[in-house]
């Protein structure tokens, strides 16, 4: 019986052991919120333009009620099915370009991309709203086994 395949196998998982992948998918990988596609000629996330504007904070929280991303992520982004937005975990980063190209591109495994639904502008207010959240004075944690 040939083993080579077996110890190449051993060798790849063995070399990659203690390495995190990137969190980035290839692109075509992800869920186009509306199944509307981010235009190409996405811009830049920069500076939020809106950050720490309380009015705008307002109008992120509706539109995370309208958008339904109260549906995976819970009513005040305590997290439900997603995961939440407001204890400070951020898988993708927690900088507010982060979270923008998270939202505008979306990310593997669930978050869709909703750059081709809703302007930058409304996408900046969702991130504004949701840096103004306060995080729970105990951020629980879960056990996986």
């Amino acid at each position: 019986m040939d083993l080579r395949p077996l110890v190449l196998a051993l060798g790849v998982s063995t070399a990659c052991r203690g390495r995190e992948a990137t969190p980035q998918a290839r692109y075509e990988a992800r869920v186009f919120a509306g199944g509307v596609a981010p235009p190409a000629d996405a811009p830049q996330a920069g500076k939020n333009p809106f950050r720490g504007d309380r009015q705008s904070a307002v109008e992120g929280e509706r539109t995370f009620g309208v958008m339904n991303c109260d549906g995976c992520h819970g009513g005040g982004a305590v997290g439900w099915v997603g995961p939440s937005l407001r204890d400070g975990r951020w898988r993708y980063g927690g900088s507010d370009g982060e979270i923008f190209q998270s939202i505008y591109y979306g990310q593997p495994h669930g978050m869709p991309a909703y750059g081709g639904l809703l302007p930058p502008g409304a996408i900046w207010k969702l991130v504004t709203y949701l840096q103004s959240l306060e995080p729970p004075a105990n951020v629980p944690t879960q056990s996986w086994k």
